[in-house]
């Protein structure tokens, strides 16, 4: 194994679980011609992220990090990832029974687009000062039974990744609903919390 993310924190998580599972792990710069290579884009499709940092994408297996890797794990895998390596990558993940989901190669993680998009609305609808904050993230969780309400969601995810996570997808698909609000913008900026006026 060797992990290939920009993100320290990625990088520990990976190595944690590389390690408690026995394998071995390539602590290398880069990683030898027969490594499966790790990789936790954000916002990003697994194909450009193995070629942006240099990687086989036959032997390159993204991970979805965004909510922690304790209930559920999901892999992406490009369309030219070899079977060896994804099934290899799916045994390790799934090695201490927690449930693995493997997706094609797509514009970021499914959790991933849809947290950055609730996340973008409520800084929008704060934004245009339709309503507080606290009334914004109150009204979602009353009305549609969020556990957290879009704006405490991206303080608990974290500004800068759901940041991240749309200027990625707005610059891969042009798509104008990933055009991060600039509530959420200036926030990430100056680290400020999303649910105080």
């Amino acid at each position: 194994m060797w992990i290939g993310t920009e993100d320290d924190e990625a990088r520990r998580q990976l190595a944690a679980l590389v390690t408690a599972a026995g394998w071995p792990l390539d602590s290398a710069s880069a990683p030898s011609s027969e490594a499966l290579c790790l990789v936790a884009p954000l916002g990003e499709d697994a194909t450009t992220c193995a070629l942006r940092l240099g990687l086989s994408p036959e032997r390159c297996v993204a991970v979805d990090l965004l909510a922690g890797l304790e209930r559920r794990r999901s892999l992406m895998t490009t369309p030219a990832t070899q079977p060896a390596y994804r099934d290899a990558a799916a045994a390790l993940f799934a090695r201490d029974g927690t449930p693995v989901s493997i997706i094609n190669d797509s514009n970021g993680f499914v959790l991933q687009r849809v947290v950055a998009c609730i996340v973008n609305v409520g800084s929008d609808i704060a934004q245009q000062g339709v309503a507080a904050p606290s009334i914004i993230d109150r009204a979602v969780e009353l009305g549609l039974g969020y556990p957290l309400g879009p704006l405490a969601m991206g303080d608990h995810y974290g500004r800068r990744r759901i940041l991240t996570i749309l200027d990625n997808l707005l610059a891969a698909t042009g798509d104008p609903r990933y055009r991060a609000s600039p509530w959420l913008r200036r926030r990430a900026a100056l680290d400020l919390t999303l649910t105080a006026a």
